[in-house]
């Protein structure tokens, strides 16, 4: 009985390390997520239209790990989306920015803060990965000795998101001024 009880608590603290662990390591991938966030570094290129205002995108996302980079690419793409936009491609048009204002994310830090908070910020809402988040072939090229380029197609519902928006007070409504 003894080894029995004995073998119980050892695989028990065995388990309860393995679970440290694995939290101890997410929260590096998200503190690193947080500081390749602060750059903005991406490009955006168009994919296809969805339906009721859903685009899809691919994201190459700068990382000098693949999996942040993955993670990384819904931030970039909503991101994207709000500030930068994206050109046309073949039969895709391309889409100007929800945000014409370049001082929006200055003037509303606090609320752009939260809302792409790693791991839980509102951004998720809008955001999907595509082919079940699998890179394509040509899609995971190292472009130095620490940093890959990765690209990644997410879908944005760019209605969806533009309502939150303005319902967060952050932009004004397209009915306002007619």
């Amino acid at each position: 009985m003894r080894i029995n009880t004995s073998l119980k608590v050892s695989s028990l603290l065995l388990l309860t390390l393995i679970c440290f662990t694995f939290n101890i390591n997410a929260q590096k991938g998200k503190k690193k997520a947080d500081k390749e966030t602060v750059a903005w570094r991406y490009e955006l290129e168009a994919v296809a239209t969805g339906s009721a205002g859903t685009y899809q995108v691919k994201v190459w996302s700068y990382s000098k790990n693949v999996e942040t980079a993955m993670e990384q690419a819904k931030k970039n793409a909503v991101h994207g989306i709000i500030f930068k936009g994206f050109p046309k491609k073949d039969r895709v048009q391309g889409q100007k920015p929800i945000v014409t204002d370049p001082t929006i994310d200055i003037q509303n830090k606090d609320f752009f803060e939260q809302f792409f908070k790693t791991g839980g910020g509102d951004y998720m809402r809008f955001v999907t990965l595509a082919n079940n988040g699998q890179i394509g072939l040509g899609d995971r090229i190292k472009i130095s000795k620490k940093e890959y380029k990765i690209g990644v197609v997410v879908s944005v519902n760019k209605s969806e998101l533009r309502k939150y928006l303005e319902k967060a007070g952050i932009i004004k409504g397209l009915s306002n001024g007619f």
